[in-house]
């Protein structure tokens, strides 16, 4: 019997950079807020990421938020959710420089701006960097910002199954890996941050935590897949249960034949 040990408005499954910064946002905004993970947050796969953060701040070249969300419009192949790259892009660049506020610290141009560098599938020098441990540096801010705040984080809880009540999400089911035993949290909105599966295949760099539990979890709701943008931002969810075409086409993106 799994126990429902605790309730919460949000729930937030997975607590690297994007998990932890969906945390402090719904915080912010007024609501009882937790996060699971598996391991201890500042342990996550976020932490290798080198690259850097694509914002349209405009330090090493003419941009702007509106070349930004089209750049990454063309990169999902027009397939991606053209209001949410919108919202994503938009607020970018405000998000970056709150994250300097929080301690990030960014490398620096001659004139001491953020600096910027090109980046993949991006037509202008527009990713923030922290040398090359950019995950290190925002995941220990982002965590110093948990516990400013004093959000519980259920450490070293497998999630393991999504519950589903009247339509919604309403809770997971998790392995306690610590004491044993099926423990339930409930909420009333739940978001998956779980990262990536790159454990799926042979030759990856990917961290033995990455085996892709979100993804599994969602598709065995029949609901869901998972789509995790660049940088600390949740994953989006889709719907699965419909032709893949016509999920294309209700987005505006041309159809392709196979």
């Amino acid at each position: 019997m799994a126990f429902v040990i605790a309730k919460h408005d949000v729930l937030v499954v997975g607590a690297g950079c994007a998990g932890m910064r969906a945390a402090i946002e719904a915080y912010d905004a007024g609501a009882d807020v937790a996060m699971i993970s598996k391991i201890h947050p500042t342990r996550s796969h976020s932490g290798a990421a080198e690259g850097g953060i694509n914002a349209a701040l405009g330090n090493a070249s003419e941009d702007n938020p509106e070349i930004h969300a089209f750049d990454t419009v063309k990169g999902s192949d027009y397939l991606g959710d053209q209001d949410a790259i919108e919202i994503l892009c938009d607020e970018a660049p405000g998000d970056v420089y709150q994250l300097e506020n929080w301690g990030a610290v960014f490398s620096r141009t001659e004139d001491g701006r953020i600096a910027q560098r090109p980046f993949g599938a991006a037509g202008a020098p527009r990713t923030a960097y922290a040398a090359d441990i950019t995950g290190h540096v925002l995941i220990q801010v982002l965590w110093e910002q948990i516990c400013k705040r004093d959000i519980p984080t259920y450490e070293e809880y497998f999630a393991w199954q999504l519950v589903e009540n009247e339509g919604r999400c309403q809770g997971v089911v998790c392995w306690d890996l610590l004491d044993g035993g099926l423990k339930t949290i409930g909420a009333k909105t739940v978001i998956l941050c779980t990262g990536g599966a790159g454990r799926l295949y042979v030759g990856t760099t990917n961290a033995y935590a990455c085996t892709g539990d979100g993804m599994t979890m969602a598709l065995r709701a029949g609901r869901w897949k998972l789509i995790r943008p660049p940088g600390p931002a949740p994953v989006e969810l889709y719907d699965l249960t419909s032709d893949p075409q016509e999920r294309s086409a209700s987005r505006g993106a041309p159809r392709h034949s196979s």
